[in-house]
């Protein structure tokens, strides 16, 4: 399917590895302009020279770092069609023992950063009747053992979500989010599971998840692409979920 997206300038936050670079990866292979973003310079300038487009270093879980990110995208290209926020963190402590400085670290790293980001982008989306897509999980959809205060982040990051909808369509720009399953990609918590427990693991997958697998990276960046794109012209305050089947409700 051609997504139609050639020509249209995509910015990704927390682009260097794992989803965020595969949902950079394919939005080039679209013909996207496309802009990473992340905070380790040399990893984030070794992609980028890779994949050979733009790297620009920022942490969006500031304001001014959110909003110098976006305002440098707009100098250099001269608009903004496509923020996918995807700047965050699962790893934390086990459910229960976060103290209030884990809650604070957890909801800076998992929702401010996607706040932050779309209130920095606002206007440039608007002048392009642009899209928004936040990348959540689905931990903020139901109880599964995750760290309480990453799963607490999510679960705002989708209300937001459907919240700010309302008020971006008056502006012509949609807001959607991707809430993936377990995915599999190098240097993933799973790839350490995997590693250390490889039969704990595989029961995991076999009892919990209807297709009894692990996701890709880009399996998750298919879907965004097309969330992304015209496409889905349709579709906005939206909380898609790509699991593989492991939610039962």
């Amino acid at each position: 399917m051609n997504l139609e997206l050639a020509g249209k300038v995509a910015l990704v936050t927390g682009s260097s590895r794992g989803i965020g670079l595969a949902i950079a990866e394919a939005l080039h292979q679209e013909g996207c302009t496309v802009v990473l973003n992340g905070r380790d310079r040399e990893r984030l300038d070794n992609v980028a020279q890779r994949m050979d487009v733009t790297g620009i270093t920022a942490d969006v879980a500031e304001e001014a770092g959110a909003q110098s990110l976006v305002n440098e995208v707009v100098l250099r290209f001269g608009a903004l069609d496509i923020l996918v926020s995807n700047a965050g963190s699962g790893t934390s402590l086990p459910p229960g023992q976060e103290d209030w400085a884990e809650w604070q670290r957890m909801l800076g790293l998992n929702l401010r950063t996607a706040v932050n980001s779309v209130s920095a982008a606002r206007g440039a989306l608007a002048g392009s009747r642009g899209v928004a897509l936040c990348i959540s999980s689905i931990c903020g959809s139901a109880a599964l053992g995750a760290p309480l205060a990453y799963a607490a982040a999510k679960a705002a990051l989708n209300s937001y979500v459907r919240g700010m909808s309302r008020v971006l369509a008056a502006e012509g720009v949609r807001i959607n989010a991707l809430a993936p399953g377990n995915i599999l990609f190098k240097g993933s918590s799973w790839e350490k599971h995997l590693a250390n427990n490889p039969q704990t693991v595989k029961d995991m997958l076999e009892r919990e998840v209807a297709l009894k697998r692990f996701g890709s990276a880009a399996e998750i960046a298919n879907v965004a692409a097309f969330l992304c794109s015209a496409k889905s012209s349709f579709i906005t305050g939206e909380v898609l979920i790509a699991d593989g089947g492991q939610l039962r409700s």
